[in-house]
């Protein structure tokens, strides 16, 4: 069976005409090479939200369960999401699902098919402060605009400094010129403290691009203590 989205080739990116012994890319040569990309990045859902789903806990305890209404619409509509470069934005304070509902929305778009990355603020920087020693940062910033969604937890847990605020905004401004999707958390509720932490320009840009959604309720990770 052929892994071409489009069944043309043989999932290599190439279809081949045997008269003129000639190749030509394929229609899912963008796919397979967005894929690549993202397989360098952190594509892989992390062991312990593997096999997480809107009826199961802690998703099912989870206040406003219009948030989940919300995610679980987005999530069903996910390439139509991903092709115009819709968001989703969680805000909410430590331990009540907000990661978890952005996991689901990335699980969906690799269900899909299609390219997703995910890292925490502080673990993305560590690898953009690494590709500066190694000359790669050009590329690492080609591939993180290029993936169809950029899901990034903990945004404002950064120390703020000027380079932390430049990075960031590059990014965020990247993905918003290209209508590329991002999915974010943070446990910053007051606009104006998140303005001072990433600075008023990166808000600006995620408040366009995403869909804003409270995560309410007691700390879930508490429930999960042993007796």
């Amino acid at each position: 069976m052929s892994d071409c989205a489009f069944g043309v080739c043989d999932g290599s990116g190439f279809v081949i005409d045997e008269e003129s012994n000639t190749a030509y890319d394929c229609r899912c040569r963008p796919q397979i090479i967005a894929r690549r990309r993202a397989h360098s990045l952190s594509a892989v859902i992390p062991k312990i939200y593997q096999g997480i789903g809107f009826d199961r806990f802690p998703v099912t305890e989870i206040e406003p369960q219009a948030t989940v209404t919300a995610t679980r619409r987005f999530a069903g509509r996910i390439d139509e999401m991903l092709d115009t470069g819709r968001g989703l934005w969680f805000m909410g304070t430590y331990g009540n699902g907000k990661t978890t509902l952005a996991m689901l929305v990335t699980q969906a778009a690799l269900e899909a098919g299609r390219t997703a990355a995910r890292y925490t603020l502080p673990d993305l920087l560590r690898q953009i402060r690494r590709t500066f020693d190694t000359g790669s940062h050009a590329d690492l910033f080609k591939q993180l605009v290029s993936v169809d969604l950029l899901h990034v937890d903990d945004i404002g847990a950064e120390q703020t400094t000027p380079w932390v605020l430049e990075e960031l905004y590059s990014i965020v401004n990247a993905r918003y010129e290209e209508q590329r999707s991002i999915v974010i958390t943070t446990n910053i509720l007051d606009r104006e403290t998140l303005r001072e932490q990433i600075s008023e320009r990166t808000v600006s840009r995620l408040t366009e691009m995403c869909d804003e959604l409270q995560v309410l309720g007691p700390d879930h990770r508490m429930d999960l203590r042993p007796a």
